[in-house]
């Protein structure tokens, strides 16, 4: 079995071409072309590559044996000659077949943008889950492409399409990676379990929770990190953070919500990698309440907000209430700024603005906070004099003989969820 060189050898940069091809496919589909090869250049940029240059073709439909056209495969060749460049990066899916076929007829490192996002999770995965999840969906995609990895394997000096797995392991047989992938699936179902009971210890607890979604850079982890003093990395860059991160956030009434930040979505995430983090994106369904954050300077925005409301509804969220929160103001031109919606379920802020911050906070009590009840609470009942305290928003406390009168606001959901122990105490109104 070969071992892998990452340790004896010097690590060579890659240089590379970004290619674009946009078929009719495509343009049926409603993808913006110009959106994702910009992304593409974001995350070649995220994974360390040194981008030379971007070719882009129309054509009806692939080409089965190089992808795109021969002309275009040449037009590639000349270009790299040119400029130095010792990878091709394709912002569409490959076949193992077209790899294969690619690499004989440039001698560069060929990667899809399938697996550029994969090595860039590969490099930002921290937590047990996240890991297992990486492998996983790397292994995934790898193993109906073996016969197209050669000079990826061969090439020394590690680089991008070589993180993860390792070259070593992507040598072995199919059979040996299926049993891997058996392993990690076997694995990942423990580590969902256990989540799972996560989930169920919040249900009982009656915690509320509110989740963080957006496209990835929209500055998920820097509002969780500013509202509950969470200790999360924040870069500007893609994929920044991977594994979700919840927090204790305490609302203006004193209740407290577990705000959760989740994985940032992009156009085109691959497959394998959602089927891999479904357990990890489905905390979402979860949430009282998502926070659909939004980066308002980018010229991209609606387009961005498209993908995330596409990715909500996959996975069942689209009816969950959503404030969207227009962050990075402070970045807006004036035009930018009078082009945002207004409104319910829309604020504008910055995520330094402790103003806003405190707006952001007094929307998520607003929008949970639900009826008016008063509760009378025998004196020897503080389980549920604390009960209140933490399910719903005390606003006004007094007594009568032995009693404790409590004005409570509290949201319809909380109460079904504690009424067994509460409707017995509700004065009538």
């Amino acid at each position: 079995m070969a071992t892998t060189t990452h340790d004896t050898e010097t690590e060579v940069q890659d240089r590379a071409i970004l290619v674009s091809l946009v078929t009719d496919k495509i343009k049926r589909t409603g993808i913006d072309p110009e959106l994702s090869l910009q992304e593409l250049v974001q995350l070649a940029e995220t994974a360390g590559v040194e981008v030379l240059d971007v070719l882009r073709q129309n054509k009806e439909t692939p080409d089965s044996r190089w992808f795109i056209g021969k002309g275009k495969v040449e037009e590639l060749r000349m270009a790299a000659d040119g400029l130095g460049a010792n990878t091709a990066i394709f912002d569409q899916e490959l076949s193992g077949a077209q790899v294969r076929n690619l690499e004989e007829a440039l001698d560069l490192k060929i990667i899809d943008r399938t697996q550029l996002i994969l090595d860039i999770f590969a490099g930002r995965a921290k937590t047990r889950e996240g890991i297992i999840q990486v492998e996983l969906a790397q292994l995934s995609y790898l193993l109906p492409r073996l016969s197209g990895q050669g000079k990826n394997l061969s090439r020394q000096g590690g680089g991008i399409g070589t993180r993860g797995p390792g070259e070593s392991k992507l040598e072995t047989d199919r059979r040996h990676i299926r049993e891997r992938i058996t392993e990690l699936k076997r694995q990942l179902d423990e580590v969902v379990k256990t989540r799972e009971l996560h989930r169920e210890h919040r249900r009982k607890s009656g915690a509320v929770q509110v989740a963080l979604v957006g496209y990835t850079n929209a500055g998920k982890s820097t509002l969780l990190k500013q509202l509950t003093d969470a200790d999360v990395y924040i870069e500007n860059q893609l994929f920044a953070t991977l594994d979700p991160t919840s927090r204790v956030l305490q609302l203006p009434g004193g209740k407290e919500v577990v705000l959760t930040d989740t994985v940032g979505f992009i156009q085109n995430l691959p497959h394998d990698l959602v089927a891999s983090f479904r357990a990890t994106l489905e905390e979402v369904n979860e949430a009282n309440l998502v926070l659909h954050v939004v980066d308002s300077s980018s010229p991209m925005r609606e387009e961005q907000m498209e993908v995330v409301q596409t990715i909500l509804q996959d996975l069942g969220a689209a009816g969950k209430p959503q404030i969207v929160l227009f962050n990075k103001i402070d970045l807006c031109q004036p035009e930018q700024l009078e082009m945002l919606p207004t409104g319910e379920g829309f604020l504008k802020i910055s995520a330094f603005n402790e103003e806003d911050l405190s707006r952001i906070t007094e929307i998520i009590n607003d929008q949970l906070a639900g009826d008016t009840l008063i509760f009378r609470i025998p004196g020897d009942r503080g389980d549920l004099s604390s009960l209140l305290y933490r399910v719903g928003e005390v606003l006004e406390q007094d007594y009568d003989g032995s009693d404790v009168l409590y004005n409570v606001r509290l949201n319809k959901e909380d109460y079904d969820k504690w009424s067994y122990k509460l409707a017995e105490f509700v004065e009538p109104q």
